[in-house]
């Protein structure tokens, strides 16, 4: 029968702390590079969201100031045709003249009513696309940067 060597099993001889400390420093090392290189990651996303959120601010003003003058340059046209069709309503001799003035006036105004609407319609999606472009830009890099990682 083989004899059991009770001191082997709770000898402490074999515990070498200095194993232990240097296992220690390596994973604390570790440690500390990972959050160095997570808050560089998370600084850079910071910056790059800022300098988005700035581009589409700015973008946001120039196209405010875009459809604002779309706006203004709607209701010139239709105070000017307006303006017009009532000195032409002042020259009207009969009845007949006056309906027939004012059913062409309001043809006109609705045919300009469709073509500025086509033409705001345009504008606001032109605007919403280059709105859209630094977000949609700053997505496609985050994207790519986690397939990368």
């Amino acid at each position: 029968m083989a004899t059991i060597k009770t001191d082997d099993v709770f000898s402490i001889a074999s515990f070498d702390p200095s194993k232990l400390a240097e296992s220690f420093r390596d994973f604390a090392e570790k440690g500390a590079q990972q959050s160095k290189d997570a808050y560089a990651k998370l600084k850079t996303a910071g910056e790059e969201a800022g300098k988005t959120l700035e581009a589409t601010v700015q973008t946001a003003q120039a196209g405010g100031v875009e459809l604002g003058l779309k706006a203004i340059d709607v209701l010139r046209v239709n105070a000017e045709s307006s303006l017009s069709h009532m000195e032409a309503l002042l020259g009207v001799k009969s009845a007949a003249e006056f309906f027939e003035l004012q059913t062409s006036f309001l043809r006109k105004q609705a045919e300009l009513a469709v073509e500025q609407a086509k033409s705001i319609q345009e504008t606001t999606k032109q605007v919403a696309e280059k709105l859209a472009k630094p977000s949609k830009d700053a997505a496609e890099k985050a994207m790519a940067s986690f397939k990368k990682a």
